[in-house]
């Protein structure tokens, strides 16, 4: 691993006119440079702040881990608080497909941007959401052009499966954790996300927690942070 950031090639205009994200950071616990990095994406109406506290949890499973979690490229109408990856209106896959779609670019140049800075690799890479956010991170993470260590999705989904023969580039080891009490997003949202992701080759283990709802219970956070060091810390 180089000692410092490699040269990153000139942004596209295209690229150049997306939305800039930023939110939370944390250092790695060790106080040395970072031998891995945990993009944590947070749900609708949500931020960063929300999710950046996981980082605190995993700390010892990944002393060397630096984390950052992006506040969402857009504010959100019903959180004035609050920012989304895409406004939900109708919750069709329609929509969450053209919203993921949408998004994505955005997410995907920041990835690119924070490995850089930190001279990372996809292979150092840990993406981790949360509801819009799992969707996000799947969306994105299954179709970097080099593979992320793993993706861990909590009360999420998967959007656009039937895309996948076409589109997915990497096949990083998932996870998925859900409660049965969702009233959100149904557990069967993330039941069904195994199933198609299995069928389209993928390797993915998950959990359902009983009596949880739209959250991340200790059960989960300890499952999750598991999840990443076994496939982060070589």
């Amino acid at each position: 691993m180089p000692d410092t950031p490699p040269d990153s090639p000139p942004e596209s205009p295209q690229a150049a006119d997306l939305p800039q994200l930023d939110g939370p950071r944390m250092d790695p616990a060790s106080g040395q440079p970072a031998k891995q990095l945990v993009i944590l994406s947070h749900g609708y109406g949500s931020d960063g702040a929300d999710l950046i506290g996981l980082a605190q949890h995993w700390a010892g499973l990944l002393p060397d881990a630096a984390f950052v979690s992006p506040n969402g490229p857009q504010r959100c109408p019903s959180s004035p608080t609050g920012y989304q990856w895409w406004d939900i209106g109708s919750f069709s896959q329609e929509e969450r497909l053209a919203g993921v779609r949408s998004a994505a670019p955005i997410l995907d140049k920041f990835i690119d941007q924070e490995l850089s800075s930190l001279g990372l690799g996809d292979e150092d890479l840990a993406l981790v959401g949360f509801s819009q956010g799992t969707m996000m991170s799947l969306h994105v993470g299954l179709r970097r052009s080099q593979t992320p260590a793993c993706i861990l999705g909590y009360s999420g989904a998967l959007v656009g499966a039937e895309l996948l023969a076409t589109e997915a580039t990497a096949k990083p080891p998932i996870m998925m954790i859900h409660g049965d009490s969702d009233q959100m997003l149904p557990a069967t949202a993330m039941q069904q996300a195994v199933q198609e992701l299995g069928q389209a080759g993928f390797s993915v283990d998950w959990h359902i927690s009983p009596g949880l709802g739209h959250g991340v219970d200790p059960t989960g956070l300890h499952l999750g942070g598991e999840f990443i060091a076994k496939h982060m810390i070589k």
